[in-house]
């Protein structure tokens, strides 16, 4: 509050308690929502080996970042170099018992076409040409399992993002396969990074009744943009939009999980973090704005105390909203025009006079 301007004298003689008074500012102001909530990855990976065998190379720093495809680690591969080799060999036999099965198809196909051979015998050869097939199919197969085995010994990169320590040294064992399988490592991803909160039942159905109305669109159709400030920032300097809202409203503790995306180029925003979230309630709207202290309670109803052009004092009934740059938006019950008690609140009461003192409201600095 700025400048007294006056104070009538004749109210002043008449031993009427003297009372600051003001008149509401306007501004064009956005409710915002708060709800606190954690970042996450966007995408988390837990590093498993595939096969079994000892840790021969380790190429990362621990808590780097990494790219997708990068090496990360090496098991020995030379048992499974053997059994290449070894399912290289198997097929290259079945290739060759194949093509003798087909030449001795082909004479007993043609001794039984001149009457010489008996039938059966045409059928088994046929039916082992057919075996031959089917063994060389299987060799092939175990060759391109064989091979499978030793590009897993390569531990690479499936996304991009940053790496934790890593839980086992050059030479230890890797237990590999789908259980039980030993944790190397994790990855997250950093940008973009999201930020998961809950929002109760009623702000949901608040928002869908907006979104029905066409106030304000649904986060579910529409990247509406939401603020973020961390635990040690006085303002909300992180923008970003909102992503994701469930499907559903959690029945045990009737809220809904909702997802923003930021952008973090930087890597400043790290999974875990706490912070505080805005989103917007509403659009923009013109807002009649006071002080709290102007704000007196009957206990069943929240008052201001307002000033006529007579200097008596008259109670109005305020629905409130919330705080805008230290001064809190009143939604119903005051008007641009009315004189509000500001300070001495204590020493007015309803339908008596007051000595009125002019005062000048004037907002905070910005959030």
């Amino acid at each position: 509050m700025a400048l007294q301007v006056g104070a009538p004298d004749e109210a002043l003689a008449q031993g009427a308690p003297v009372v600051d008074v003001a008149t509401p500012l306007t501004e064009r102001v956005i409710d915002w929502d708060e709800y606190t909530g954690r970042f996450e990855a966007v995408q988390s990976v837990v590093l498993q080996a595939r096969v079994s065998g000892y840790l021969d190379k380790i190429h990362f720093q621990e808590g780097d970042r990494v790219e997708a495809g990068e090496l990360l680690y090496q098991i020995d591969p030379r048992p499974f170099e053997a059994d290449v080799a070894q399912a290289q060999a198997r097929l290259e036999a079945a290739i060759a018992l194949r093509e003798l099965a087909l030449i001795e198809v082909e004479r007993a196909d043609e001794l039984f076409r001149r009457e010489v051979g008996p039938r059966s015998e045409a059928q088994r050869r046929r039916a082992e040409y057919q075996e031959a097939v089917a063994n060389v199919a299987l060799a092939e197969a175990e060759l391109v399992s064989a091979r499978l085995d030793l590009e897993f010994t390569e531990i690479r990169a499936p996304i991009s993002g940053r790496i934790s320590a890593t839980n086992l040294d050059v030479g230890n064992l890797v237990i590999g396969g789908p259980n039980g399988a030993t944790v190397l490592a994790n990855i997250v991803t950093i940008d973009p990074i999201e930020f998961v909160f809950t929002v109760s039942e009623a702000d949901f159905l608040r928002y869908a009744r907006l979104d029905a109305t066409g106030v304000r669109p649904s986060s579910r159709d529409f990247e509406n943009m939401v603020l973020v400030k961390l635990q040690d920032e006085e303002n909300w300097p992180w923008q970003g939009r909102m992503t994701f809202v469930d499907n559903q409203i959690d029945p045990n503790s009737g809220t809904l999980e909702g997802r923003a995306t930021f952008q973090n180029g930087e890597g400043f925003l790290q999974p875990g973090l706490f912070g505080r979230l805005r989103l917007a309630g509403s659009v923009e709207y013109d807002a009649i704005l006071i002080p709290d202290e102007a704000i007196v309670s009957d206990q069943s109803h929240l008052l201001v105390y307002v000033v006529g052009d007579d200097n008596i004092v008259a109670e109005r009934r305020v629905i409130l909203g919330p705080l805008h740059r230290g001064l809190r938006v009143i939604r119903e019950g005051l008007t641009m025009q009315d004189r509000v008690i500001v300070s001495g609140v204590q020493r007015a009461r309803p339908g008596a006079p007051v000595t009125p003192t002019l005062m000048d409201l004037a907002l905070g600095s910005a959030d």
